[in-house]
């Protein structure tokens, strides 16, 4: 998707309304609030700054803890599934720094996501699901995120939501940053793309699918080890939340297989008889897509809109991949792995734009990028060259992170006004 705003905006896309789960109108946060006053939507007044200054701070206190971390041994011993030259045997040093960093990182964006209250285009729509849910009325999320929700109403009473969103935050904040700890040779530079690029602030809004996209990038670390079974218990598990991350199996699976052999002709003929199918077959996979959800089909989320942020973002991450080729890319399975999902997210946002909210896909392709970029960085001949791309890079993302503040305003994003329930 890519609507002038909301490219604009940092793509707050993918995004979960109720129009994706019943076909009820959207009601806006006035109607389904309970007690607390909403007339928030939309101001940029002298809130404005002071909210803006939560997500400043703390990207810049997280990523000033990201600093002490240095794991790119262990990751990639475990990775490997040995042990690397001059890694550690036992408990050193380092690896207590990085567990208090990485303590305190968990402990900051779990406890700003957990104590948020308003906070989220959704935050009020899934409060009324919840409601629904009480009263034993059919809602179209899935069993296991319903059953979530009966359970902790059964704990805590009816109507309670607070727990409900906390738990999630918890828990997509700690896979979040799990699989930066077990994947991520540069561990500051991956939490600050994980930072600037919405992923975390966007949790705060579309609560399953951030949590299912989180999961994805915990997952594929098993992937990475060969360990087939492991990784689709874990989507199995996902998919009981959210069910698009089913797609992920073969995708990553593929990725995984091609980064570990020699392309052949027959490779590239693959490819491209996919990409065909995705330009002239739109027919054919739009007639597949309604059949499992009915309620895209001529909906706002329909508009067939290019996303040009994302394929600029692809395709700017595809360059640098080419630029570093032999440095970083053809001898290093990881980063090859990596590779091939960013050019699939480039693949299917360029041809892909006929399947309605395309990012619900392609974010679980470019995740990659938190990951890949600074693995060819890290593996960089070093130079004013790669310098130079460091810098570029951080300029660019802290560009995009001014844009998604910006936007976050907007009454289908309202991740500002930030508010929680221990001021507010």
């Amino acid at each position: 998707m890519a609507s002038g705003k909301q490219e604009s905006a940092a793509e707050p896309e993918p995004r979960q309304t109720s129009q994706e789960n019943t076909h009820e109108p959207r009601r806006t946060s006035r109607e389904n609030t309970p007690e607390i006053e909403t007339d928030i939507v939309g101001r940029k007044g002298s809130h404005m700054e002071k909210s803006a200054l939560v997500y400043i701070v703390l990207t810049l206190v997280t990523v000033g803890f990201g600093f002490c971390v240095r794991n790119s041994t262990y990751t990639a011993g475990y990775l490997s599934g040995r042990r690397m030259p001059g890694a550690p045997v036992g408990y050193d040093r380092q690896q207590a720094r990085n567990l208090v960093a990485e303590t305190a990182v968990f402990c900051l964006l779990a406890g700003v996501s957990a104590c948020r209250i308003a906070v989220g285009g959704d935050y009020w729509v899934y409060w009324l699901k919840f409601q629904l849910i009480d009263q034993g009325r059919h809602v179209s999320y899935e069993k296991g995120f319903v059953g979530l929700v009966k359970l902790f109403h059964w704990i805590f009473g009816e109507g309670s939501y607070l727990p409900i969103f906390g738990f999630f935050s918890l828990v997509t904040v700690f896979f979040f940053l799990k699989a930066l700890h077990d994947q991520a040779d540069w561990y500051v530079l991956s939490l600050f793309l994980l930072l600037t690029q919405g992923f975390y602030f966007n949790s705060m809004n579309s609560v399953r699918y951030y949590f299912a996209l989180a999961l994805a990038m915990y997952a594929q670390k098993y992937v990475l080890r060969c360990e087939y079974g492991k990784f689709i218990l874990w989507v199995l598990l996902g998919c009981t939340i959210h069910k698009s991350v089913l797609l992920i199996i073969p995708v990553y699976i593929a990725a995984d297989l091609l980064s570990r052999v020699r392309l052949k002709k027959w490779h590239y003929a693959v490819g491209l008889l996919l990409i065909l199918s995705l330009i002239f077959g739109q027919g054919f996979y739009r007639n597949l897509i309604f059949k499992f959800y009915p309620y895209y089909k001529d909906s706002m989320f329909d508009n067939g809109q290019l996303s040009y942020v994302n394929i600029g973002k692809c395709l700017a991450v595809l360059i640098l991949c080419l630029i570093y080729w032999k440095d970083s890319i053809r001898d290093d399975r990881r980063n090859r792995y990596y590779f091939y999902l960013n050019l699939a997210g480039l693949v299917l946002y360029t041809c892909g734009s006929f399947i309605p909210e395309v990012s619900r896909v392609a974010y679980y392709l470019i995740q990659s990028q938190i990951f890949l970029i600074p693995g060819v960085l890290w593996n960089a001949k070093k130079g004013w060259f790669r310098n130079l791309c460091i810098v570029g890079v951080v300029a660019a993302y802290l560009l995009y992170f001014v844009m998604l503040l910006r936007g976050m305003y907007d009454v289908e994003i309202r991740l500002l006004p930030y508010l929680n329930w221990i001021f507010n």
